[in-house]
């Protein structure tokens, strides 16, 4: 069984690094945009969701798993390109925060727009149920993961 799930973990890894779901997200927005914003693009629409802190470099270097100074440099580019803001912290106004522009807005809806009509097609062929039970076997995978790389 395990010896499963790593082979499926690897299959899986080596489509993401190959990033040819990513590719179809920007080449269908009406704003250029590089494959490393959409991903500062993600992560700052993720942690908008999540008001028990602030979306700063950080935050999107802890998400992306990169260190402080590639952050700073790609969400730099975010910037530059339009997608991402910098705002003053609502908690410390010395602080700098991420948030969405317009453009990163429209960005992100094409970005989940996109990946979910790719996700149907996958998934066209389950019935209801097991997509129900795929989501949330994957979802607690997911905070599993999350758990055991906090530790």
């Amino acid at each position: 069984m395990l010896s499963e799930i790593e082979a499926a973990m690897i299959r899986i890894r080596r489509r993401q690094s190959r990033r040819s779901l990513a590719r179809p997200v920007v080449s269908d927005l009406d704003e250029p945009v590089e494959l490393n914003t959409l991903a500062v693009i993600d992560a700052v629409d993720e942690g908008a969701g999540d008001s028990s802190r602030d979306v700063t470099v950080g935050f999107i270097a802890d998400r992306l798993a990169i260190d402080p100074s590639r952050a700073s440099r790609i969400v730099a580019e975010a910037v530059r390109s339009g997608f991402v803001r910098r705002v003053a912290s609502q908690e410390d106004g010395r602080r700098s925060c991420l948030e969405l522009t317009a453009t990163g807005e429209e960005a992100v809806v094409a970005a989940h727009r996109t990946r979910q009509l790719f996700y149907a097609d996958v998934l066209k062929g389950w019935d209801t149920s097991e997509q129900q039970e795929f989501a949330r076997l994957l979802t607690k995978f997911v905070h599993s993961l999350d758990d055991a790389t906090r530790e």
